[in-house]
């Protein structure tokens, strides 16, 4: 294909919602770069706009909608292009905001350098709406963009079809490539110079469902890359979270302490409204296996509150399970309607303001439950992996076990693993100030 249209233009990425979203417009964007399109500087006005939607929830499509009539504006003579779930799952809506010209469904995000290049080989000024009904292909994904960390796509799509959720309309049927391409894509990462791979998707624990291969297969031929320090787990159902893929990271080479496992809810009554595969005794059940195995791990829950049917009762009962668990931090979303989902068929809706104080209260635990973690390290030494600083700020990473850790950046270098001595919290409270060795 002759991309002389492309070579030369400035282009600037705006992307929304979960880490498999970041990965992909990294891809993206290293497409066009590899095209001879540079990513915009401050100051610069931008050829294209690269727009990586989420739909997750109706405040994310509110969000994506305000923030692409801003870009528009922002960029008037600018190339508008929208991908993700919210251009998926309402292209007609999206084509209809002035000053878009493509609009590419999920399947389609693999193409955004050959439509974008043909738009401009046109100049037509009319968008182009391309939606695929029946998602199947694989889109590869294995970008850092500008962290220090890759993040490798390793599944797409979803089998699961809970109540509250659109994300199998929006990716999906779960799929995946094969682990050849993926160790080759890791080994690629090592030739890059890169350190720590974080494992994402939209259900990784249904790896194989394309090839009869599995996720424990995967991590192991991963774990056998050389070059590769660190692996983190994105998030992984609990019940696809085997007690044997638990027991590899505790004795594996390069796979971290640090697991994100979703509950949704502390409560059986609400589990089984929201067709969730499993109880609340499993998800107890993961937690003690691994904090039985590795004490020190980081253990992140996603909870979702208000969710239809989720009465005073059933809340009060999931808090108090939520509370007993030995996790580190509790990610809160508030439940949001979605069309076309079954939820909406559930009696009892929650009011805007009881989602609000439940919400909050399950933020203030989080917040006890990972300060406590944090404290409880304080004073020990630990590995880090320096993060990229910004610009006048200090520098920051991660230990093994996910603890954010803020050094001074004269002494450090990014994507160097340093010995550290964790000391207080820093003045946000968001980190541990460190001291290298």
């Amino acid at each position: 294909m002759n991309t002389e249209y492309l070579k030369g233009k400035r282009a600037a990425y705006y992307t929304f919602g979960c880490k498999l979203n970041f990965s992909e417009t990294s891809t993206i964007a290293k497409q066009l770069a590899d095209v001879g399109v540079c990513a915009v500087k401050k100051g610069e006005k931008a050829d294209i706009c690269i727009i990586n939607s989420c739909s997750v929830t109706e405040v994310a499509d509110k969000k994506c909608r305000q923030a692409i009539h801003k870009i528009v504006r922002e960029n008037p003579d600018a190339y508008i292009v929208v991908t993700g779930c919210y251009g998926q799952l309402k292209p007609a809506e999206v084509a209809a905001i002035p000053g878009v010209d493509i609009v590419l469904g999920q399947d389609m995000k693999g193409s955004v350098l050959e439509n974008l290049n043909e738009l401009i080989k046109r100049d037509s000024g009319i968008y182009k709406t391309i939606k695929a009904k029946d998602i199947k292909n694989f889109v590869h994904s294995c970008s850092k963009g500008n962290r220090t960390r890759y993040f490798l796509k390793v599944q797409d799509g979803c089998d699961y079809y809970c109540t509250y959720c659109t994300i199998p309309f929006a990716r999906g049927h779960s799929r995946n490539p094969s682990i050849e391409s993926l160790v080759a894509e890791a080994e690629q990462v090592v030739e890059e110079g890169g350190r720590e791979i974080v494992i994402t998707g939209v259900n990784i624990g249904d790896f194989g469902k394309s090839n009869g291969e599995t996720f424990f297969d995967l991590i192991k031929a991963l774990d056998k890359v050389e070059g590769i320090a660190r692996y983190r787990i994105s998030s992984i159902e609990p019940n696809l979270l085997t007690d044997e893929i638990i027991e590899f990271v505790a004795n594996s080479r390069a796979f971290m302490p640090h697991f994100h496992i979703p509950l949704q809810s502390g409560s059986n009554d609400v589990l089984k409204l929201m067709h969730r595969r499993y109880e609340r005794e499993l998800f107890a059940d993961k937690v003690r296996k691994i904090k039985e195995l590795m004490p020190h791990a980081f253990i992140g829950v996603d909870v979702i509150v208000g969710t239809r049917g989720e009465t005073a009762e059933y809340f009060e009962d999931a808090y108090s399970f939520i509370k007993s668990l030995d996790v580190t931090q509790l990610h809160v979303f508030s439940y949001s309607e979605r069309p076309g989902t079954a939820a909406l068929r559930i009696d009892h809706k929650v009011s805007a303001a009881d989602k609000h104080l439940r919400s909050q209260r399950l933020l203030e635990l989080s917040d006890e439950k990972t300060n406590a973690f944090y404290t409880s390290f304080i004073g020990t030494e630990a590995e880090v992996l320096v993060e990229r600083p910004a610009r006048g700020k200090p520098a920051n990473g991660f230990t093994a076990n996910y603890i954010k850790v803020e050094m001074d950046a004269n002494l450090v270098e990014e994507n160097n693993l340093l010995r550290v001595r964790l000391g207080n919290f820093n003045e946000k409270g968001d980190a541990l100030v460190a001291t290298v060795l």
